[in-house]
Order: structure tokens, then sequence, then C-alpha cells
């Protein structure tokens, strides 16, 4: 059995990993699902990468937690990765599901498509703190295109504005590529988060920052943990295990 820890991807907090959570639970392993700084209903928005990163290490060690896989959906694989770095002895293996894969000297914004980029700076400018709202039909037909109506409505109601300044934050990763920590990339193969056929794409432009990894792909949208939490349990753990 094994120690997940579930990290929520923009727009989310911990609360989208509880259908996943149940079934990893289910079959019989410890998971932890916290929300990281400036995500949440009542969280202060006025974050870096540096505070988001640091709410997930002060997590991890008041908790004791050692010998965990990191998993990371989409925007946490930039604090997973500046994690790992800190405290690597703590951590089993990393899991990136559909997620961004930092590199020294990088800005996550860079790896956005162009539409939304100057999308999202427009929206957080136009935003009384500096934050990128979700509009329903993003949501709909590009992250949750796999679900019902019914499911799409109501996971909708889970999401809060998204920080935009650790998007725009300068990435320092010095030792990341060196680290002894085995990786996985988990890919959902329907997910329209960014376009598929673009060079922008996460597979290969993400997990190709890996180095040496283990590749699993499955079907589903960019937010399976909704619309199929257990397949989505099922999957982590095949990538998680040793």
């Amino acid at each position: 059995m094994y120690t997940f820890i579930l990290v929520h991807g923009s727009w989310h907090d911990g609360r989208a990993w509880e259908g996943v959570q149940k079934h990893l639970e289910g079959a019989g392993h410890k998971t932890f699902a916290p929300t990281l700084a400036g995500h949440g209903p009542d969280a202060d928005r006025s974050v870096t990468m540096k505070d988001v990163t640091r709410s997930l290490v002060d997590y991890i060690i008041e908790k004791d937690l050692n010998d965990f896989v990191l998993v990371a959906h989409s925007f946490a694989g930039f604090p997973i990765s500046l994690t790992a770095e800190q405290i690597p002895d703590r951590i089993r293996r990393l899991v990136y599901f559909s997620a961004f894969i930092p590199f020294d000297g990088c800005i996550m914004m860079d790896d956005v498509a162009p539409e939304n980029r100057q999308l999202f700076r427009d929206l957080a400018k136009q935003s009384k703190d500096n934050t990128i709202p979700v509009d329903y039909n993003f949501w709909r037909e590009m992250l949750i295109n796999d679900a019902d109506g019914d499911t799409a409505q109501k996971y909708f109601e889970y999401l809060t504005p998204e920080p935009i300044q650790p998007l725009e934050d300068k990435i320092e990763l010095k030792t990341f590529n060196t680290l002894p920590l085995p990786k996985s990339y988990l890919l959902a193969t329907d997910d329209m988060a960014i376009a598929q056929g673009t060079e922008y794409w996460w597979h290969p432009r993400h997990s190709s920052r890996l180095g040496f990894y283990r590749f699993l792909s499955t079907p589903g949208s960019h937010e399976l943990m909704f619309s199929n939490p257990e397949g989505l349990a099922k999957m982590i753990v095949a990538a998680g295990r040793d």
C-alpha cells in the first residue's frame, strides 16, 4: 500500500480530489490533498510561486509525511517539482497528471497557448485582485469535455479565481534533473485544456522534460478526477507503484 499526496491544479483546491481519495483509500492506500496557498474559497490571492511551493512544503513537514508518492495535476507540476528540490528524501516518486513541467529559468505562462496567454492576462487586469476567473463555456468544452452536463455544473461550483502571479514568476530549478527520484507522466488522451496537435500540448512538450520517466495514458479529459474518479485512482496507482 502507498501514501499519496494529491496536489490540485488551477482554479481548484484540495476538494478536487475527494472522489479519487475515496477510491484510493477504499483500496487500502493513505491519501492527503492539501490546498495550495492562494487557492480555495477564502484564500488571499496575492501569492507568488514561492508562496505556493512553501505552503506545500510546510504541509508535508508539519504532518511529518515521508515515503509518499507526490501527484500533481496541471499547474501543480511546478510546485511539486520545486518541492522535490527542497525535500527529496521524503519523496518516493513524482507523478504528473496532464501537468506542466518546469525547468530552470522558465515561466509557466510561456507554456500556455498564445491565445489563452493574452486572455488570462487581460482577465487578470480586469479583476480586482489580479486573478483569472474561469468561464463556464471554457470549463465545459475545454476542461471537462467528457462529463455529462450535471457533473460539469456541479463541479463548476467548486472553482475559484486563479492568482496570475505564480504563472508569471521566473523559476529557479537548479538540481531537479539530477535528483535520483523516479518520475511518471500520466496523460489524459481527450484533454483539451491545451489544443491537441499543437506544440503546446502536454506530450511530449512537458513529459520529455522529465528525462527518464514512466509514461502512461488513459482516456478522459483534463478533469478526470470529476468525470471518472475511480478510473483516475487506478491510473494513479499504476503510475505511482514501484
